[in-house]
């Protein structure tokens, strides 16, 4: 078979995965759902124009290397450290109840499984998944009413940050404890390994980076060595110590995001995975879903799978607000804001069941919270801020709402 061949394919994802894309934003839809869609369309499920081949599959991993490294740059460290303990706490329990949620409800539907065993860490990762936060939809509904900068603004934000890290840790040890042949304590050595490495690296890299982009500022050589750190880390982080490669390039991208040109970097790579490797990892989630084997029982779990995940962000979260001395009013406001869910919890979801955590057909359940996150969170927002308005002196500016 030609070599040609596959630039069909790639044609019909890059076009299908965009218009698709483009219709669910019209819809009020993250476009992420759009391209999803796109890949079920073209993909063995309908269509069939398009196989989800090794070379795509190796394109889609590009893909989410990319994206987790930008996520990384865009973290804001700084105003991170600044919210201090409160934020933190918050994203503790921001992950913790939806893990146990999460875990609560595979169990219920299939059986409690003995702590070890392969059912047990399939449990463990559906609360993986819930732990995910994306506030992209949130930024956008407190910047419309004017209370993006204020302080349930800011903690949100910041809690949301933590959250991912948090997350991607968790996402790291559930992993190396699935794996038959690894025993705890060399999971547990290696994450606590690579973590002190990444930091003790990680300054060295930062100190190079900020001397380099002092004397060369707006380079593509710092576009292309900040992307050579990504896929070294990421390399490394799943061949010496066992831990996923998304989470070697989330730390690459969080050693550079207090250089001058983090953003700089960040709008460079985001051209190559707005263009390419975006869409392909997106419509590659479609291309592997199978909902052929959809039945009644993955339809209900699905219908719980959202309703958990929902309200164990909003639990968690808004009850741990409360602790932190937040006035109840608000920290309802915190619990809603940190329940959207987006491209991480995709990404998760994807290593799962590279891994062998997750089957093809719960991607129609994350699908589903993606959806409905997406959909509840701007409108429960805007009903708890036309009923609490933030004070002026907490807002950080003049609210229009």
């Amino acid at each position: 078979m030609g070599a040609y061949l596959v630039f069909k394919d790639l044609a019909i994802i890059i076009v299908f995965a965009k218009v698709f894309g483009i219709l669910a934003r019209k819809c009020k839809a993250p476009m992420v759902v759009g391209e999803i869609i796109a890949g079920l369309i073209i993909g063995p499920c309908l269509l069939g124009w398009v196989q989800p081949t090794d070379f795509i599959l190796q394109m889609a991993e590009i893909g989410v290397i990319l994206l987790m490294f930008s996520a990384g740059l865009e973290t804001n460290l700084k105003e991170m450290i600044k919210t201090g303990p409160k934020a933190l706490l918050i994203a503790c329990a921001g992950v913790f109840v939806p893990l146990l949620g999460g875990t609560l409800l595979y169990m219920c539907f299939y059986g409690f499984s003995a702590v070890g065993t392969p059912e047990f860490f399939k449990a463990v990762f559906i609360g993986t998944i819930m732990t995910a936060t994306s506030v992209g939809i949130t930024v956008e509904a407190l910047r419309e009413m004017g209370y993006l900068k204020g302080k349930i603004g800011t903690t949100i934000l910041n809690a949301a940050i933590i959250d991912d890290i948090i997350g991607m840790i968790v996402l790291t040890v559930v992993i190396g404890f699935n794996d038959p042949e690894a025993q705890p304590w060399m999971v547990v050595r290696n994450t606590v390994l690579f973590f002190c490495l990444a930091l003790v690296g990680g300054y060295i890299a930062y100190k190079i980076f900020k001397k380099v982009d002092q004397r060369y500022p707006h380079t593509r050589r710092i576009t292309i060595a900040g992307l050579a750190l990504c896929l070294i880390m990421a390399y490394a982080a799943e061949r010496y110590f066992g831990i996923a490669d998304i989470t070697g390039a989330y730390v690459a991208g969080i050693i550079l995001c207090n250089i001058r040109d983090s953003e700089y970097i960040a709008r460079r790579l985001d051209i190559n995975s707005y263009v390419m490797f975006g869409p392909i990892f997106f419509a590659s989630i479609g291309l592997k879903t199978n909902i052929q084997n959809m039945d009644w029982s993955i339809l209900l779990f699905s219908l719980g799978f959202v309703v958990v995940a929902l309200l164990t962000k909003i639990i968690g979260c808004g009850l741990m607000s409360m602790a932190c001395k937040m006035p109840t009013k608000h920290a309802i406001k915190v619990g809603v804001g940190m329940m959207t869910r987006g491209e991480v919890a995709l990404i998760v979801a994807q290593k799962g069941m590279s891994v062998g955590l997750l089957d093809p057909v719960y991607f129609t359940s994350v699908i589903l919270l993606i959806i409905t996150s997406s959909i509840l969170t701007p409108i429960l927002l805007k009903l708890l801020y036309s009923k609490y308005p933030e004070d002026a002196a907490d807002s950080g500016e003049t609210a229009k709402a």
